[in-house]
């Protein structure tokens, strides 16, 4: 099993590889784990991780940068049909449009709208930073043993899909706001596995394990 984790400048990724690792290894995988900005690692991979932090146009430019790396995923993704797991930004860059400091088109594979979570100030800090639940509205492989769990959160900005089906779970910070989303073989996490603990690595394990 290969699993390829893209690196187009969003980040230090090592942290995400060791976690992959380790729970490949927990369960004797006989995998690799690559942090790659190749678009033909994509294209052979078995399971996609799209990281990101920061702005979301900025992760836009960083991915169109890389040569043939958005086509590699959407053949291997939308056409190959290889679980893909979409990660802070990363989820967020599966919507059709992100309005942070203009708009900027996403990937458009999970049509929606990265928008500011709208959230009393004087209440809740943004960005919404640490730890929170997440409540799971859909069942799915990924998620099991999730609901009511605790996770790891730093984000301004939330995904709102068009389409209510997508959402598969929910947080609550001053609002409600999408924090897992996905469709067929495309998941996304608002949360970072890689930094919540336990509870992070038996999503990444459901992840390996999932085969849609």
């Amino acid at each position: 099993m290969t699993i390829a984790i893209i690196d187009y400048g969003s980040g230090n990724l090592r942290s995400a590889q060791k976690a992959f690792e380790r729970v490949a290894s927990e369960l004797s995988l006989k995998s690799e784990v690559m942090l790659t900005a190749n678009a033909a690692d994509v294209a052979a991979a078995d399971h996609i991780v799209l990281p990101g932090v920061g702005a979301f146009a900025d992760c836009v430019a960083g991915l169109d940068a890389l040569d043939g790396m958005t086509e590699a995923l959407r053949e291997r993704v939308l056409i190959g049909g290889k679980p893909f797991l979409g990660i802070c930004v990363g989820m967020q860059l599966l919507a059709t449009t992100g309005h942070e400091r203009e708009v900027t088109n996403g990937l458009d594979w999970l049509p929606g709208h990265v928008q500011k979570l709208e959230v009393d100030s004087t209440a809740y800090k943004i960005p919404h930073m640490g730890w929170n639940t997440i409540d799971v509205s859909k069942s799915h492989k990924v998620l099991e043993g999730l609901d009511g769990e605790s996770v790891y959160f730093v984000h301004s900005y939330a995904f709102r899909p068009d389409d209510i089906s997508n959402c598969l779970a929910t947080t609550t910070h001053g609002a409600s706001f999408a924090s897992v989303v996905g469709h067929n073989n495309i998941i996304g996490t608002q949360f970072h596995p890689e930094k919540s603990q336990h509870v992070g690595l038996r999503l990444i394990k459901n992840f390996l394990e999932w085969r849609p």
